[in-house]
């Protein structure tokens, strides 16, 4: 009832615009609607289906589909034109946007192709015999979440099937597994400035600046970094509490990994790739690794004069990232042919399965960069900029820890952490310029809540993915990873009101990480009463 109540309110307010504005005339020819507060009507009905329906793709929609009429003054035909020929074919048209999703794409084939030619299978035998205890198992997986954080599909795809067998030796529960997977899956992935996260972001920021924003914004991203802090902590000390711990204590008394509930016991064992090395795994993502940064020191004239720091700070993200990509898929391929592990046919037949598996991340992409495009057209950022620029200083100081918390519910209740930041990005970003501290402080907040949102959230496909990877049960998964996550992001709220009046890594960071580990002590005395 209380959805339906909210779908109303919604379309009431929708409908009532023109009426509320009083007039018919488009935005662009100085109507009622641009630079006014019904420009933010478009990512608010966005916000709010996405909350009421739990779907983020027609929620997008709709919410261009209402910039269009608003445009348009509820003109038919304007309506159609603003929202495919202004909107959808205009950022698909975009030559910066087309590079953005050649590299998603290029990406997808690669994790095809490095799965199937066997290197996870491989360095799950190397692990195996190298890891001896089970705080090295634990690390040892955080470690492979970190190395492979070119994307947050790709990790869950791969560090639970390398890792399983190395946790079970170990007697670590298959809900601990799950939850190393998913707080190394978009926590670093929004901590890499080479990663398909940091291309997404950088595509919301005009002017090429993008890729700097993301760089900068990396120390204030308390959520991500406190949550790596948070798994090494807790490995080291042997901490676990909450539902946790009871998994853990089953697991070591009893050997029993599942807690009684093993949806997978039907499941026949994972097929054993005898062929794959190690280096079938490490080199390819090293290779792209390099080639990326090549790429984009290129595009910001590195190879013309400039010093490496200046170049990586004008590069363009779209042209390197593209070009690195490029240039380590065609690596990958003919590396594979030569070792004998893939046919030339069953390396191209990765392309496509790549491209299906980025299907979903190009969507959301395409339906933020639209709804971005409505936004832009109707005024809003010369209305929230007046607005914020008309308040007072104290209440800006607030904004970051604002920002992260809105993140956090949204991104919580659609499972979407690129939807997410694809709404409020271009929103933060037009109430601050980018040489103000503080704008970089919101920006990372934004990410920041959008990952913490999706980490918790049950629908989220990283989170499903990661119950998948492990093969554990969902809902223990999502039980058992929630309180870790909400002390996360407790310290980390508290971080962000700290960054709101010193916007300064150097300082803020050093206190973040020093309140974690406060708090992981503070929790370790409690549990030990």
């Amino acid at each position: 009832m209380v959805r339906g109540i909210l779908l109303a309110v919604i379309l009431v307010a929708a409908f009532a615009a023109p009426l509320l504005a009083g007039n018919g005339e488009s935005a662009a020819e100085g109507g009622g609607f641009y630079g006014t507060v019904w420009a933010l009507l478009p990512p608010v009905i966005a916000i709010g289906l996405a909350l009421i329906t739990k779907e983020v793709y027609s929620s997008l929609f709709v919410g261009i589909l209402m910039g269009g009429l608003l445009y348009s003054a509820y003109s038919f035909e304007g309506t159609v034109l603003h929202v495919f020929q202004d909107g959808i074919v205009s950022v698909l048209s975009d030559g910066y946007n087309i590079g953005i999703l050649v590299f998603l794409v290029i990406l997808g084939a690669m994790v095809s192709l490095m799965n199937k030619a066997g290197g996870s299978a491989a360095f799950g035998r190397w692990a195996a015999q190298h890891i001896k205890t089970r705080v090295g198992a634990q690390l040892a997986t955080v470690a492979l979440g970190v190395l492979i954080f070119i994307d947050d599909y790709f990790n869950c795809l791969t560090v639970g099937s390398v890792m399983r067998p190395v946790t079970d030796k170990h007697k670590i529960p298959r809900a601990k597994l799950a939850y190393l997977i998913d707080a190394t899956a978009a926590p670093i992935c929004i901590i890499a400035p080479i990663s398909s996260w940091a291309a997404a972001v950088a595509s919301y920021v005009e002017d090429g600046n993008g890729l700097t924003l993301f760089i900068r914004a990396i120390p204030f991203n308390f959520y991500a970094i406190l949550t790596l802090v948070m798994m090494i902590g807790m490995a080291l000390m042997k901490l676990e509490f909450g539902p946790m711990a009871k998994y853990e204590e089953a697991a070591r008394s009893k050997g029993d990994l599942f807690h009684g509930k093993n949806p997978y016991a039907g499941m026949a064992a994972d097929k054993e790739e005898k062929k794959g090395i190690v280096p079938d795994l490490v080199l390819p993502i090293a290779v792209l690794i390099v080639c990326c940064v090549i790429g984009m020191i290129y595009s910001g004239g590195y190879f013309e004069g400039a010093s490496f720091v200046e170049a990586f700070s004008n590069s363009d993200a779209s042209i390197g990232l593209m070009l690195g990509s490029v240039f380590a898929l065609a690596f990958a391929i003919l590396y594979y042919c030569l070792r004998g592990t893939m046919t030339f046919r069953e390396t191209m037949d990765c392309i496509p399965e790549g491209f299906r598996a980025m299907v979903p991340a190009i969507l959301i992409l395409t339906f933020a960069w639209s709804l971005k495009a409505m936004t832009d057209s109707l005024g809003a950022g010369e209305f929230v900029a007046e607005v914020v620029k008309g308040s007072a200083g104290a209440f800006q100081a607030f904004l970051p820890a604002v920002v992260f918390l809105i993140g956090c519910f949204l991104a919580f209740a659609t499972g979407t952490s690129w939807g997410t930041f694809g709404i409020l990005i271009p929103i933060t970003l037009s109430v601050f310029p980018l040489t103000n501290p503080l704008g970089v402080v919101c920006v990372s907040a934004c990410m920041a809540g959008a990952v913490c949102g999706d980490h918790c959230s049950p629908i989220s496909d990283t989170t499903i993915m990661a119950s998948a990877g492990a093969q554990c049960d969902h809902v223990d998964h999502v039980s058992t990873q929630l309180p870790y996550a909400v002390i996360a992001a407790a310290v980390s709220f508290v971080a962000y009101l700290i960054a709101g009046f010193v916007p300064n890594a150097l300082i803020v960071l050093p206190v973040a990480i020093v309140l974690m580990v406060g708090t992981l002590i503070g929790i370790r005395m409690v549990a030990r009463k």
